[in-house]
């Protein structure tokens, strides 16, 4: 009976205190400062009382579990940073995590308080490095990668990360096969220093063997294999097989490219190198959409062929409704266009485009009605500059005011030649440039025949750059930008009317000036408000960006700039534009809504303020 009563009450107690372990204890944890801040992140980031408290609650025994299993966590840390000698101490409301009244103790805190668990340090002296050598034969190119100096402080990342340049050095060298073990690890608790030997492998040194692809459906492998900067025999390099992968990516077609690398070397000493690729569908439809209180609303579609002929050729018609109202239009508009790319032509680097557009606009500057043609070679000279030259063809007919006047002809012969700088490594023009430049200069010598006939030149200089302010440290990274551009045109060899309207120079917009009307800037026929265009333009922006969260931003901006006959800054004809506006980023570019309004209103054209919504930024 006396037996059966100890074991009912051994039972009751083991329940009572399983019960009492079920319930979270809450606690708050402070980790005692090293001195450190490298050490004091590594540590906060290692410590799981830390990172668990708010999404693992743990009742008494839990938490001395988790405060015990820290003390080991943060130990290895301090030995990773050369204090071999240090100790942990672990605290919960002051007492030891060996006593044993502790877990009573947790279960009985009153609701609603903390318990304080202190985690202290005893660091104890700092060891450094000593001897530091290599088991094995290692090149002098591969020694010199290591970057450890007898004397520095023994941290374990700066250790592994030598060995790890070693690798890749000899890997870049043409050992594919290289392998560098951790090192031995030998400490001196005398002189307090750690000796390293880094076991070191080399392998024979191979070259590039057999290329192949894998996944390829309508692409043509000998297109493919073409294009690659890479070829057998060469020696063996990483670098160059990533920069092949990349050339793979930039064709278009292809929505994944991975490698995969062969285990050993063939009888000849070539490793074989194998690109798995995944195309993309061949076909894909986009819709657009823009307002400006200008030049009113506009949508359209475009369709793609992104792999017309099995070699990469893109092929995209598009169609649109253009000036559907507007402040700067006087009826609706068409823009189609069929363009077709074909890559690789004559070089890896080199591609020629072809182009026919139908447009038509309403515009208060003039009425136009033209139907264009033309074929471009583009050849991109590195990884931040390409070339144009072309040559075009068109044929159009434009009215100006008043209306009830004869329609004007022409044909245009126009031979573009152009260079453009891109840094900001940026795939889409519509993603949002936070550092770097974009700058264009094109000159286009061009024949108009018609009434009257002429033969000019127009060349436009574009400029535009960008400057994140997380290169002060001032923000994190892409956060706050400062945006500026800088534009200037000048047409040579014919006068404001012996130029066809359309060649004119005109401002006002969000392409030149922000707060005038499209083509609202510039020289006008005497007594009306009807633009005449002008020879010469120039027009400069400073805009500043600021997102929010995760999705939001905003941009305050000034906008400045002159049409005229010359590019000489003119204080009477110069106009500025203020303003600002919203934005909402998306994964292909930001939505932008901007509002803007003149600094002041020169003509009772003028109006009040402009709206203008697009997709990406204004520049």
């Amino acid at each position: 009976m006396l037996r059966a009563s100890i074991i009912a009450v051994a039972l009751i107690l083991a329940v009572a205190r399983v019960a009492l372990a079920a319930n979270p204890v809450a606690y708050r944890v402070s980790i005692a400062p090293t001195g450190n801040d490298g050490l004091d992140a590594a540590l906060a980031a290692t410590s799981e009382l830390r990172t668990l408290r708010g999404t693992a609650p743990v009742g008494p025994f839990g938490l001395i579990v988790r405060a015990r299993t820290d003390v080991d966590r943060l130990k290895t840390v301090l030995d990773s940073f050369g204090y071999y000698e240090s100790a942990v101490r672990i605290t919960i409301d002051g007492e030891p995590l060996a006593d044993p009244q502790l877990p009573d103790a947790l279960a009985r805190i009153a609701k609603g308080r903390d318990a304080t668990v202190a985690v202290a340090f005893a660091l104890g002296p700092r060891y450094h490095l000593g001897r530091i050598g290599f088991d094995g034969e290692v090149p002098p190119f591969a020694r010199e990668v290591l970057g450890l100096r007898t004397g520095e402080p023994a941290v374990a990342a700066a250790v592994l990360a030598g060995g790890a340049r070693v690798r890749t050095a000899l890997e870049d060298h043409g050992y594919a096969f290289a392998r560098v073990d951790p090192p031995v690890a030998t400490l001196d608790e005398t002189h307090r220093v750690l000796d390293l030997a880094f076991p070191v492998v080399t392998g024979p040194r191979v070259r590039i063997g057999a290329i192949s692809i894998e996944g390829l459906k309508r692409v043509r492998e000998r297109y493919v294999l073409a294009r690659l900067p890479l070829h057998r025999g060469e020696p063996y390099s990483p670098p160059a097989i990533e920069r092949a992968r990349t050339a793979l990516i930039d064709v278009g077609v292809f929505a994944t490219v991975s490698v995969r690398v062969g285990k050993a070397p063939d009888a000849a000493g070539g490793v074989p190198v194998t690109f798995v690729v995944r195309e993309r569908p061949r076909h894909a439809v986009s819709i657009n959409a823009a307002y400006s209180s200008d030049l009113g609303g506009s949508g359209g579609v475009t369709w793609t062929d992104r792999n017309v002929f099995g070699h990469a050729e893109r092929l995209s018609v598009s169609s649109s409704i253009t000036n559907f109202g507007g402040t700067a239009t006087t009826g609706l508009g068409y823009d189609a266009s069929a363009k077709l790319v074909k890559p690789d032509f004559g070089d890896r680097d080199q591609s020629v485009q072809f182009a026919v557009n139908a447009v038509k606009q309403s515009l208060v500057a003039y009425d136009q009605t033209a139907v264009t043609t033309g074929a471009t070679l583009v050849r991109r000279l590195s990884s931040v500059w390409t070339a144009n030259v072309g040559v075009t063809t068109a044929n159009e007919l434009v009215v100006q005011p008043p209306r009830s006047a004869s329609p004007h002809r022409y044909t245009l012969i126009e031979l573009p030649i152009g260079l453009e700088y891109d840094s900001t490594r940026l795939a889409s023009p519509l993603q949002d440039p936070v550092r770097g430049m974009r700058d264009s200069l094109t000159v286009t010598p061009t024949r108009s025949i018609g009434t009257p006939s002429a033969t000019f030149v127009i060349t436009q200089l574009k400029l535009a750059g960008y400057l994140d302010l997380h290169r002060f440290g001032w923000t994190a990274s892409g956060r706050s930008v400062i945006a500026v551009r800088a534009l200037a045109g000048l047409a040579q060899g014919a006068g404001e009317f012996s130029l066809p309207p359309d060649q004119r120079f005109y401002g006002g917009g969000s392409g030149t000036i922000r707060g005038f009307r499209y083509q609202g800037v510039g020289p006008v026929f005497p007594h009306t408000t009807t633009p005449i265009g002008g020879t010469a333009i120039i027009a400069g922006t400073l805009e500043f960006r600021q997102r929010f969260g995760k999705n939001f931003g905003a941009a305050v901006f000034v906008d400045a700039g002159q049409v005229s006959a010359s590019l000489k800054l003119l204080q009477n004809v110069l106009r500025v534009g203020i303003g600002g506006g919203l934005r909402y980023y998306t994964p292909i570019g930001p939505i932008r809504i901007d509002v803007a309004l003149p600094a002041r209103r020169y003509s009772p054209s003028d109006d009040p303020y402009e709206i203008y919504v697009g997709l990406g930024q204004a520049f």
